[in-house]
């Protein structure tokens, strides 16, 4: 299976990603099977986190098979070689470099860029790009979100994020979204597995009830 077909297949079962920025490496581990047991299947750990690399090595080598595991704050096209030796198939910007994507994409990794306008979706399309994530959300409405979607190729899923909450989700699934990145709402540093655990099956409750009554 293609990195690109794992990532569709964990967004189809739980359009849910796990941002866990300020993880540990000591850490990445409990947090991450228990957002697994909870039922999330798309892991991203920024790379501004203490030893990214490390806790995303130390996260594949645990739930490589049960999770799609990559890196976030993407910035430098270099550092897509490093996330992918560390095991990492995902890779995660909050803009739309086009040099970090096409790097993405030579290495066979799947490619998520932030875009806020429809020029930057499609540009960062153009460039490779497999998802989209609109960012930040806080800045634009579901309205916003409806009108882009008009426009943004309809195989392309498009991801929220930016203080997302379970009682936001149901407004951008309506307008067209796709899933949902996770950030403090779900972990933040020195936040215990059973509670992001906890908040995890929140997030994931709440969107089994949107996704039911779609």
């Amino acid at each position: 299976m293609t990195n690109v077909a794992r990532f569709t297949a964990h967004l189809a079962a739980c359009p849910l990603v796990a941002i866990l920025r300020g993880i540990r490496p000591d850490e990445a581990v409990a947090v991450a099977a228990a957002l697994i047991d909870a039922g999330i299947r798309i892991l991203e750990v920024p790379l501004n986190s203490p030893g990214p690399l490390e806790s995303i090595a130390r996260i594949v080598a645990a739930h490589g098979d049960a999770a799609t595991i990559g890196a976030g704050t993407v910035l430098d096209p270099n550092d897509v070689g490093r996330v992918a030796a560390a095991g990492g198939r995902l890779i995660v910007s909050p803009n739309a470099d086009v040099r970090v994507i096409a790097a993405t994409v030579a290495a066979g990794l799947v490619s998520a860029p932030g875009y806020f306008t429809p020029t930057e979706a499609f540009a960062a399309l153009e460039a490779g790009a497999h998802a989209l994530k609109l960012f930040p959300a806080e800045a634009a409405s579901p309205a916003v979100l409806k009108a882009q979607c008009a426009v943004l190729p309809r195989d392309v899923p498009v991801l929220i994020v930016g203080g997302i909450t379970p009682d936001a989700m149901e407004a951008y699934w309506s307008a067209g979204a796709c899933g949902f990145g996770l950030g403090s709402g779900l972990y933040s540093p020195g936040r215990s597995p059973a509670d992001v655990a906890e908040r995890a099956r929140g997030y994931v409750a709440a969107l089994a009830r949107i996704r039911a009554d779609d």
